[in-house]
């Protein structure tokens, strides 16, 4: 990477990190089913957001996911105001379509603020967990890092998503079985991806010559400083 900036590999996977988290938040009011198990749309590339935040983590560092975490929580909270004005702009008399964008892209504010506190508690807790395994297995077995990341990581994601969104809405059991299908299906999207994560992260510590181990580094969410 080079001195005092940022490479061209680095912004890559950030601009993919924050597409990912955009994309996903707008996709996830559609709900599929498959085999009987009902999900949001967002699980095609939501899960990506995590194998994306363990890149960073493992090759970066902690302080520099952060700096990432926030950004995507930046230009999400853009797009969703962008679509809100959007959408409250009179159409014009040819566009019959402001019904659909409601229905679509009007996301109620129970809804918002579970998006954005899921987000930002799972993808703390997912950096934090695999920094501090990294320094405990002295950068040894990386797969236990970022599957174990991702364990804790989806699961404060989804239990704080799911318990906001809908607790009261709908009954219990359902909430219960919703959430852990969740979890479980995004946590098997990231064994089945190690092979590939694997392969991202040895490029890059290759390309960019770092490996950043966090000792000494300050783990507080909201800290500028390292």
């Amino acid at each position: 990477m080079q001195k005092g900036g940022y490479s061209g590999r680095l912004m890559v996977v950030v601009a993919l990190f924050v597409t990912c988290l955009i994309v996903s938040n707008i996709i996830a009011v559609k709900l599929i089913e498959i085999r009987g198990f009902v999900l949001p749309a967002a699980i095609v590339i939501f899960p990506v957001s995590y194998i994306i935040g363990d890149v960073l983590t493992e090759v970066y560092g902690y302080a520099l996911a952060r700096r990432v975490i926030w950004l995507g929580f930046l230009c999400n909270l853009v797009a969703v105001l962008a679509i809100s004005v959007g959408g409250m702009l009179p159409g014009a008399e040819v566009w019959q379509g402001q019904e659909a964008w409601n229905e679509i892209l009007g996301s109620t504010p129970r809804l918002l603020a579970a998006s954005f506190a899921a987000y930002l508690v799972g993808e703390f807790v997912n950096s934090y967990v695999l920094a501090r395994m990294k320094v405990a297995t002295g950068g040894k077995h990386l797969w236990t890092r970022t599957i174990g990341s991702t364990v804790v990581g989806q699961f404060a994601d989804t239990l704080i998503f799911m318990t906001i969104a809908f607790l009261g809405v709908i009954p219990f059991g359902v909430l219960a079985n919703a959430a852990g299908t969740q979890w479980a299906s995004k946590v098997a999207f990231e064994m089945l991806a190690t092979p590939l994560t694997y392969i991202v992260i040895a490029y890059l510590k290759r390309a960019e010559g770092v490996d950043h181990y966090d000792r000494g580094t300050r783990f507080n969410p909201f800290a500028v400083a390292k």
